[in-house]
């Protein structure tokens, strides 16, 4: 999903050689490569606290591949990317290989919310064509969602994530 377009041309060929001789709808909810921790993540609204089950990246082979060639992602679930220094505001995320559309928050390292931005399906297959979406701010993690669900939480900027509950991980290894 970032830019480190090196491990994400390796991993794509890899998702083109395990997927040879399998129909797309097999394919369709895989588990993932590598395996990702989970944590239940407290939202936190100007009114209302909300609740939501997101996958951790947080080495860079699991930045690299995000939610690449997922075709569904659940109401309640999301992807937090982890990173152990803040991000310059020109570190972008992208939407090669990903099936589903998104929104991405863009955190500080206090769990604020600083910038949101709406991403889109990239059709192209190659990696280089697929827009950047860079923040415009510096991070220290970025949550996906599904498309709408910020706005459907009223999450907005300056809304909070408690990123302290990453701690609390549960290892899902594959499982969503």
């Amino acid at each position: 999903m970032t830019a480190h377009r090196g491990i994400v041309t390796h991993l794509a060929l890899l998702f083109a050689v395990l997927g040879c001789g399998s129909g797309e709808g097999a394919a369709a909810d895989a588990a993932p490569v590598l395996p990702f921790a989970s944590a239940q993540l407290r939202l936190v609204t100007g009114t209302d606290t909300v609740r939501l089950l997101a996958e951790l990246a947080e080495s860079p082979d699991q930045h690299s591949l995000g939610l690449m060639e997922r075709h569904h992602l659940a109401d309640t679930a999301g992807m937090l990317f982890i990173y152990p220094s803040d991000q310059p505001a020109t570190a972008a995320f992208w939407m090669f290989r990903t099936r589903i559309p998104l929104d991405i928050a863009f955190v500080d390292s206090l769990g604020v919310i600083r910038a949101i931005l709406h991403m889109v399906p990239c059709l192209s297959t190659f990696a280089s064509t697929c827009p950047n979406y860079p923040p415009g701010v510096t991070y220290r993690a970025a949550l996906e969602a599904n498309a709408g669900y910020f706005a459907r939480q009223k999450l907005a900027l300056g809304s909070r994530i408690i990123l302290a509950d990453t701690s609390r991980r549960v290892n899902v290894a594959g499982a969503r």
